[in-house]
């Protein structure tokens, strides 16, 4: 109508990404990947035999509010896949609309699946809702973690106003094993008691002796660390202001109980390297 004010656009990205992986004859295959918009993956490949490694792309230059990806990853029986990112994720300042990340990852027999993200960085004033399934099938494997950065501690920047909104579930045969939310609002961040990094890792399934493992390389993070034990999911959290302890405290847990969950030794992607 006429002099109507034009409404603002607050319509950003509507990207989603399905993946499925089979494993006819010992070797794990991208059976299908569909996409649209910006979510893309490179060309699998293989550094050790019949494991597929994988890269996932998110949207050149982060996201933005108003953007809302879409991720499905499912694995048929007897699957391994390892997928990682060839750098950080970014959640970029909003002027009020929320950027959403879903992510659902099904498992089904005797699948592993390794989900190794490069760290997560919400810059101040985004408003990020993010949410992580995994469904799992008693006999699967999964090795999976996230790194969350609030704001920019290199150049001394705070997550000083803004918004993060995050939910991880794990699901075991239709029953929750895990399920955790987290919000983080304009600069109230005592619930993480202002450490800029929050970690997260899962190992399913997990014994006495894998907890005992992982406790001991908790020791850089002081009492900022601890690992539990729940009906076989291991979960080991903490919360550090350095981000190259956090890297090379993950790498070097998920290094101690790759062979242990399965019978491959630990075979770093070359992308970390970079």
């Amino acid at each position: 109508m006429p002099g109507t004010p034009a409404k603002k656009q607050t319509t950003g990205w509507q990207a989603s990404l399905a993946l499925h992986f089979s494993c006819p004859a010992d070797k794990t295959l991208l059976q299908s990947a569909q996409h649209v918009g910006p979510l893309t993956v490179q060309r699998p490949f293989y550094p050790e035999g019949g494991t597929c490694h994988l890269y996932l792309l998110h949207p050149p230059g982060g996201i933005v509010g108003g953007d809302t990806l879409d991720i499905t990853v499912r694995l048929e029986p007897k699957s391994h896949v390892l997928i990682t990112m060839p750098g950080a994720s970014k959640f970029y300042r909003s002027s009020g609309a929320q950027a959403h990340l879903h992510q659902q990852f099904y498992l089904e027999e005797e699948a592993i699946l390794e989900w190794l993200p490069q760290d997560t960085i919400f810059f101040p004033g985004a408003q990020a809702a993010l949410r992580s399934v995994f469904h799992l099938h008693r006999s699967s494997t999964l090795m999976a973690w996230e790194l969350f950065c609030l704001g920019r501690p290199v150049i001394h920047e705070a997550f000083s106003h803004g918004t993060l909104e995050s939910r991880l579930e794990v699901w075991l045969d239709g029953e929750p094993l895990l399920i955790e939310r987290q919000h983080l609002a304009e600069g109230h961040l005592d619930p993480v008691m202002h450490y800029p990094w929050i970690g997260t890792l899962l190992f399913y399934p997990a014994r006495e002796h894998h907890l005992e493992a992982v406790r001991q390389r908790l020791g850089p993070f002081e009492q900022m660390a601890g690992a539990t034990l729940t009906e076989n999911l291991l979960s080991v959290r903490f919360l550090s202001d350095d981000n190259l302890i956090c890297q090379q405290v993950m790498r070097d847990i998920w290094q101690d109980l790759r062979p242990l969950l399965t019978d491959k030794t630990p075979y770093s992607p070359r992308i970390w390297q970079t």
